[in-house]
């Protein structure tokens, strides 16, 4: 019996992950799962308080993070499965399964990422955005002998096919050219919270177009993206593409 494919995204928020979900989720050998952490993270965390949807989250998922692990872990009746998850999401759960999975990290340049993050999240800190534990995750595989593959949002959407080619290549699986393109609406994997965050992807039947932003950055966000450009640009280095 041919050995399942567990590919784990390790993202920030507002990074494309959803549109990567999306494009695994045109694969007909594959399987996704939309941030199966994510009440597991909710419910050991603050953030319940001010993310929007929360307590439709925690009761509609598997707050235990263990039994979440399990499952991924588990069988999934296809050759491939996807799991977008959150870096923020692993929240204190051991980590030793990802020594069996192909772990894809995926960043977003901080002057793009936190205006986004902010309309939705007004008062973002650094444990909501994850780029300190990017890095944090980064070190963990490195001393574990786990070479993850690292993605830039901004590399994906100027060249999709490229990109996906080449992260299908270091993921073991052929690169599917369905991948590129999906229907308008949402999908039956989305989470609850989709009407909150899912907007753009919904309207979208395809990676977009880049477009550098042209509004001004909120200077109440300045101190944060400080604090996060360290971490972006060390990992920005090893992004593929």
């Amino acid at each position: 019996m041919k050995k399942t494919k567990r590919i784990c995204l390790w993202s920030g928020p507002r990074n494309v992950s959803t549109a990567l979900m999306y494009s695994f989720a045109q694969r007909k050998d594959t399987r996704v799962y939309d941030e199966p952490l994510y009440a597991h993270y909710l419910k050991n965390t603050d953030a319940k308080e001010y993310h929007p949807g929360a307590e439709e989250v925690l009761a509609d998922m598997e707050n235990d993070g263990n039994k979440v692990v399990e499952m991924m872990m588990g069988k999934h009746g296809k050759g491939v499965v996807f799991f977008k998850n959150m870096t923020h999401h692993l929240l204190g759960l051991d980590r030793s399964f990802m020594k069996n999975v192909t772990n894809v990290m995926l960043t977003r340049d901080p002057v793009e990422m936190l205006p986004s993050f902010a309309k939705v999240i007004s008062s973002p800190t650094m444990a909501d955005v994850g780029y300190a534990l990017h890095i944090e995750l980064l070190e963990y595989f490195t001393k574990n002998g786990i070479r993850p593959i690292v993605l830039d949002s901004k590399k994906i959407l100027l060249a999709p096919r490229k990109v996906l080619s080449q992260l299908c290549t270091e993921a073991g699986i052929p690169f599917d050219e369905n991948m590129l393109k999906w229907e308008m609406g949402a999908r039956p994997e989305d989470g609850s919270w989709a009407k909150y965050w899912y907007g753009n992807i919904h309207r979208s039947t395809g990676f977009m177009e880049y477009k550098a932003k042209t509004a001004p950055f909120p200077e109440r966000l300045r101190p944060l993206l400080d604090a996060c450009l360290p971490h972006y640009e060390r990992l920005e280095k090893l992004a593929i593409g």
